[in-house]
């Protein structure tokens, strides 16, 4: 990690107690920030060092990204609107100012990815054989294929909807791709609307044969596919059979998908979510309409009207709507277009017990994973460098075989969809142990699935819970009890990512399994807080939320400026997905002006400013973005060389100190620590995915120096696994 400096006492001592540091001048809009932040997000499918169809894979991920930020953020933010707030953010913007800001940052951003994407990306796949050609370059020999594939895969499926005095407008469902179409009928000469939706249970884009394809450049062609919504375009007279098709336009909206629960009043919490949930597939208002730029102004008044959106809501694109369908790509067997394969090992402690097999008990080898906690020690967990198949998982799965052990505790925020986890508290609790889960039903966008388990799971016998009214659940821990020979042992895991394998191989994340007493009587206290009724405010090790967290995380940022203050050294290095508490920067700042060194690794929002003279001059803020989404959260503290390192599930924002149960552990095993600082001083050293925020709020890219070499902090972790 960077080294420490030491602070000269006279040089501190630049604090003004005359600065408001709740001046909205000193703060960063969120809004604005995050889509900072999905800007950085695009530019990997901009970067020519990214793989090509990597670069497909980041258009897609930011396409995805919007979709959600429209579906809650924006539509938050109407909703403010409508109900006449006009309460200011710490950046000191009104709802209708960010909704305004929102529109004139966002528009420039869209036609950049769709103009990246046509003029680039399109014509760079054909360089490889690569073909997502459009309907109106096809030869007839194609066109024979896909009117014949639309005649018996797609025409079956479609549903026409006429809009006239008997059918009013039909409804369009969120994140939906339609063609609005056009027709006029010859006998009257009256013109009509209807609505064609794309079938999302067809593949996005139809893939030829490769003999059908005969490319007129003389390229050899590996892969050739059209659009399905221009396969349906250009075979609509089988829809609308007798009319004269005069006009089609692709087109998507997006609708407000927030829930709102009122828990107070939900006798049932589970059925109250439920009802929610089919709310959202009804629809909630519109937000966003997207449209080609080449719509007639007649069908683009009458969607905005019907729709009831504003101008400013309309982002009209060049080319393809819904990019974040690119993602497809990705299977196809271009392995020279991709990221190199990376496969996550199993930690050097744990390859002395041979092949692991996670799904299958094995009562030597989960014998020895128990041993290997209590006799060596804390043992640290790094995703996706280290397998979660051979750790996390297989400490569960062995615990729910493991003749010895008496029960499990877990919290579940998100689990994949064929979840091993769910499976092994099922097999738990089959064999006779007392199994307790907690799942956060309203994890966003996550509620169906979880609603799904949970009813597995109580029905195998699960003690199942929902946590806390009021509070999100979105704490990562989980506990094992076992009885050894004449006394009880609690074994921990305390980590920063979800118990979900898929994401764990694309998601930085860490953890430690540990016996350490104190741990586990924390979350002995901590689960019955969540599970029963308890008014727990203290906790031995934890820093708990929202019990003593914010206090506990101000308390250490004031101990490096106390230490500032007595001629000693300051030094805070934070990382974490993002920064908004206004106390939190407040705080940090203070610590600013006395010389306290404070290094962020913020991937995503970032609400301080950095860098400002007597503010924030000694704070600087770096955000990583890369093959990898950095999800982990660290905070390192000097305190004067007796150095505090804390790993956990929470963010420095309001949400996550004031509104959700979060739990952060200390590590006080010094090799784990001496591992931390090296992986924070990586980050810091990166000059190939690192982005350095400035104090006028852009982010600048580092680059290797002219004789430098790349250090990126994926590649490195990798590599220093394998070693």
């Amino acid at each position: 990690m960077a080294k420490t400096s030491k602070t000269n006492p006279e040089t501190s001592k630049t604090r003004r107690s005359d600065v408001n540091l709740k001046d909205p001048q000193y703060y960063f809009n969120r809004e604005l920030s995050w889509l900072d932040f999905n800007y950085r997000v695009l530019y990997e499918a901009i970067d020519d060092r990214t793989p090509l169809i990597e670069r497909l894979k980041f258009l897609a991920i930011f396409s995805s990204n919007l979709d959600e930020f429209f579906m809650v953020r924006v539509a938050g933010l109407k909703q403010q609107v409508e109900a006449h707030v006009t309460k200011l953010t710490p950046d000191g913007r009104t709802p209708e100012q960010q909704l305004s800001d929102i529109s004139q940052r966002l528009h420039p951003i869209v036609a950049e990815q769709h103009r990246h994407f046509q003029g680039t990306l399109r014509h760079q796949l054909t360089e490889h054989g690569i073909y997502l050609l459009d309907y109106i370059d096809l030869d007839q020999e194609q066109r024979t294929y896909l009117q014949n594939y639309f005649e018996t895969k797609i025409f079956p499926v479609l549903t026409p909807l006429a809009v006239d005095p008997g059918h009013p407008f039909p409804f369009i469902s969120n994140l939906s791709l339609n063609l609005a179409v056009v027709v006029k009928d010859p006998e009257s000469d009256k013109e009509y609307f209807a609505r064609v939706k794309v079938p999302k249970v067809l593949p996005r884009f139809v893939q030829l044969p490769i003999e059908n394809a005969t490319q007129a450049d003389g390229r050899s062609t590996a892969w050739i596919g059209v659009p399905l919504e221009q396969v349906i375009a250009h075979n609509l007279e089988v829809l609308f059979p007798g009319m004269n098709i005069q006009e089609y336009h692709p087109f998507r909206i997006t609708r407000n998908a927030d829930i709102a629960v009122e828990e107070d009043e939900a006798d049932d919490l589970l059925l109250a979510i439920e009802q929610e949930l089919r709310k959202r597939r009804s629809g909630g208002s519109v937000v966003r309409l997207e449209i080609p730029s080449t719509v007639s102004d007649e069908v683009r008044d009458m969607l905005v009207r019907e729709l009831c959106l504003e101008t400013s809501d309309v982002y009209e694109v060049e080319g393809l709507l819904a990019l974040n369908d690119l993602m497809s790509f990705l299977s196809l067997p271009f392995p020279e277009l991709k990221d190199p394969p990376w496969n996550p090992v199993i930690p050097p402690r744990l390859r002395s017990f041979g092949e692991l097999d996670p799904s299958e008990p094995n009562l030597e080898t989960d014998e020895n994973l128990f041993t290997e906690i209590r006799e060596r020690g804390d043992l640290l967990i790094h995703l996706p460098y280290h397998s979660f198949a051979a750790t996390v998982q297989h400490f569960i799965t062995a615990a729910a075989h493991d003749r010895d052990v008496l029960a499990i505790k877990m919290t579940l925020y998100r689990t994949s969809g064929d979840s091993p986890i769910i499976k092994a508290l099922i097999a738990a609790a089959e064999n006779g142990k007392q199994v307790a889960a907690l799942v956060e039903l309203k994890a966003r966008f996550d509620e169906e699935n979880n609603i799904l388990w949970a009813r597995k799971l109580e029905q195998a016998g699960v003690h199942v819970v929902y946590g806390l009214v009021g509070l999100k659940t979105h704490t990562k821990i989980l506990m094992v009890v076992r009885q050894e020979k004449k006394q009880i042992r609690r074994y921990v895991h305390i980590g920063t990512g979800n118990y979900n394998p898929k994401t764990a191989k694309l998601y930085t994340d860490l953890g430690i399994l540990s016996c350490r007493e104190e741990l586990g009587a924390d979350l002995t206290d901590l689960f019955n807080h969540l599970t029963g009724y308890s008014r727990q405010r203290s906790y031995r090790k934890l820093l708990v939320a929202p019990v003593n967290m914010r206090d506990r995380m101000e308390e250490l940022i004031r101990q490096e400026i106390e230490h500032c203050k007595n001629g000693g050294t300051g030094r805070i290095v934070a990382k974490m997905n993002s920064l908004v508490d206004p106390g939190i920067i407040r705080a940090l700042y203070e610590a600013s002006q006395v010389g306290v060194q404070i290094d962020l690794i913020v991937r995503g929002i970032c609400c301080l400013r950095p860098g400002l003279p007597e503010i924030s001059e000694n704070i600087r803020v770096i955000s990583i973005i890369g093959r990898f989404l950095e999800h982990s959260r660290i905070f390192y503290f000097y305190n004067n060389g007796d150095e505090q390192l804390f790993i956990g599930s929470a963010d420095w924002m309001p949400r996550n100190l004031n509104r959700r149960v979060e739990a952060i552990t200390p590590i006080e095993n010094p090799e784990i620590a001496k591992d931390l600082q090296e992986i924070l001083g990586i980050m810091l050293s990166d000059n190939r995915q690192a982005w350095e925020l400035q104090s006028d709020g852009t982010y600048v890219q580092r680059r290797p120096s002219e004789d430098g070499v790349e250090q990126g902090t994926h590649e490195i972790l990798m590599k220093m696994t394998l070693a």
